[in-house]
């Protein structure tokens, strides 16, 4: 088995500090393959996906491999999973259906990076019964999902980040579909609208534009790309970024955060901003620790890491960014190579 190299980012990460990252996943990661926030945190399927996919860069395939093993043993029948469990106990049963999606992500960046069809065709039933619950649920008037499933049925409302994630997933379920030989047409049309929505019915989605995640996502996703991308990043900008710190959570308060950071880079770098991208790089740096860990945020006001947490997904997005900003795992443009339809 031939490992890739691990991406370095010149005057600001070594492939040894990519290395000891993924470490600081792996060290969290529980016996049956669960990859919590923190150790002893709860897991939940989406950032669970995400932490996979950094072990996964960093060259820590087995351990990948677990994460991916645990997603096939804890989906139940109707192919969701609960929104949130801590050392295999249940503490959320609802499901999220961006959630519920984003194993199609994961799994066509290891494909990508790996190689390993024998793998991904053995998962690839967990991954369709993933989408094909997300896309049976009810849908709003413009093609946008619901954002979350319990036994009272779905929330009745759409969330623009939740559905730009599952915009992107739906792209990487329906090149998987075709690498396995089971095309989806029918994904390929709910993802149409679905970008139609994002694109031109913001009204079709609950108000969370605080969030910077509502700004970026879109782009991260795929769905807008070219003039109009850059045109929405600039219009907010000021909004949301700190300069030479990072990315405000949300736009009314002094909170700077690792995973936001890195998800814009990826956004940045997917739409050709390589100097803006670059420099959101390294001001996030501040929240690394000496064992290769990140803090979640920082309160810039006072100066204090909040909160005082080290998380795993944080963790992996700086992977991700990493390796699109260096070019160098095969699965680098997971989100670049994503395109509108």
């Amino acid at each position: 088995m031939v490992f890739p190299e691990l991406p370095a980012v010149p005057g600001v990460l070594t492939s040894r500090d990519i290395r000891r990252t993924g470490e600081s996943i792996a060290a969290a990661q529980e016996p049956d393959g669960a990859l919590p926030w923190f150790t002893g945190g709860h897991t939940d399927p989406w950032d669970h996906v995400e932490s996979a996919m950094g072990l996964t860069v960093a060259g820590l395939w087995d351990q990948a491999r677990d994460a991916y093993i645990w997603s096939a043993k804890t989906q139940r029948d109707d192919g969701s999973w609960p929104m949130q469990i801590r050392q295999g106990v249940i503490e959320n049963a609802d499901a999220d259906t961006n959630f519920c999606a984003y194993l199609a992500t994961g799994m066509l960046h290891f494909l990508t990076v790996t190689g390993d069809r024998g793998f991904v065709a053995d998962l690839w039933p967990t991954v369709r019964a993933g989408i094909d619950f997300v896309l049976d649920l009810p849908r709003g008037a413009h093609g946008e999902i619901h954002w979350s499933a319990g036994e009272s049925g779905s929330s009745g409302e759409a969330l623009l980040t939740g559905c730009s994630s599952i915009y992107h997933s739906l792209g990487c379920a329906l090149e998987l579909a075709d690498r396995v030989g089971d095309p989806r047409p029918d994904w390929a049309s709910a993802r149409r609208k679905l970008g139609g929505a994002l694109r031109d019915h913001p009204e079709a989605f609950l108000d969370k534009s605080r969030y910077s995640m509502d700004w970026y996502y879109p782009i991260l996703a795929g769905a807008l790309r070219g003039r109009a991308a850059h045109a929405h990043l600039e219009r907010h900008w000021g909004e949301f970024v700190v300069p030479d710190l990072g990315i405000r959570c949300v736009s009314d308060a002094p909170w700077v955060t690792g995973a936001e950071t890195c998800e814009l880079v990826l956004a940045l770098d997917a739409n050709g901003n390589d100097a803006a991208a670059n420099a959101l790089f390294t001001a996030i740096q501040h929240l690394r620790e000496s064992d290769g860990s990140y803090w979640t945020g920082l309160v810039f006001t006072d100066g204090k890491r909040w909160p005082e947490e080290r998380t795993t997904w944080t963790a992996a997005a700086v992977i991700l960014a990493a390796d699109a900003l260096s070019r160098t795992t095969p699965g680098n443009g997971i989100f670049r190579d994503a395109q509108p339809s």
